[in-house]
């Protein structure tokens, strides 16, 4: 098995629910564009309903951020090991290398998250156990597009495309789904308030929001929803 990995910043602002990427700091120039969905859950008073632009500094507020990228994988050569071992029929081997792939390709994007905080700044200090990292005692997040922040997995071929994913050997199915299967990408956000969320269920009008912050139909968008809905798009 080898791994492989690439990240970077950018500078960054919160366009609406849109994160802004520029080509430099002086920051007239989009090098790309995330919309994020927002969760409609009913929460208690004075509980907001977060949305990952939340954590990047507004466009209009005229303040300097920044937003990483990363993508990571620990599976290649992992499948011409597991037809190697399926050829000889031994189904355990196979299922023993993916799996191991899998778990070394999440402690890569553990290793990579640190030496992207270290880099960017904010972790210059940190002094981290094994547990703290476990329980992800440091500062920021990393969330993957698929999961329940930013479920719509169509957003990784805008992320493949910035950081040049090809470039180590990544590429994506046309349904998004990483090759080598043991890969981990996703964004950094340094925002010391942000934390993992799930969106939940989505309305109508907030898909039809979404798909005109794409430029693409509503029935793409639902296609690539088709969970998160909270409505029958027949």
């Amino acid at each position: 098995l080898r791994a492989a990995g690439i990240f970077g910043f950018w500078p960054a602002a919160a366009d609406g629910e849109d994160i802004v990427l520029f080509t430099d700091d002086v920051r007239t120039a989009a090098r790309a564009r995330f919309p994020m969905l927002r969760q409609e859950k009913n929460k208690a008073p004075g509980k907001p309903n977060f949305c990952l632009a939340d954590f990047v500094a507004p466009l209009e507020s005229g303040r300097e951020d920044y937003l990483g990228a990363f993508a990571v994988t620990a599976g290649l050569g992992a499948g011409e090991l597991v037809r190697e071992h399926e050829r000889a029929g031994d189904d355990y081997r196979a299922i023993m290398v993916k799996a191991l792939a899998d778990r070394l390709a999440e402690a890569f994007a553990e290793y990579l998250h640190a030496e992207a905080r270290r880099e960017w700044g904010y972790g210059a200090e940190e002094s981290l156990s094994r547990e703290d990292l476990v329980r992800e005692r440091y500062r920021g997040i990393r969330p993957a597009f698929g999961y329940p922040a930013c479920p719509d997995h169509s957003e990784k071929f805008q992320l493949f495309s910035l950081l040049g994913a090809d470039e180590i050997g990544l590429s994506l199915t046309e349904q998004a789904a990483m090759r080598p299967a043991a890969s981990v990408s996703g964004l950094y956000f340094s925002h010391a308030e942000s934390r993992y969320f799930d969106i939940g269920r989505i309305s109508r009008e907030q898909v039809g929001d979404y798909a005109k912050r794409k430029g693409v139909s509503v029935a793409e968008v639902e296609r690539w929803l088709a969970t998160r809905l909270n409505y029958d798009p027949a």
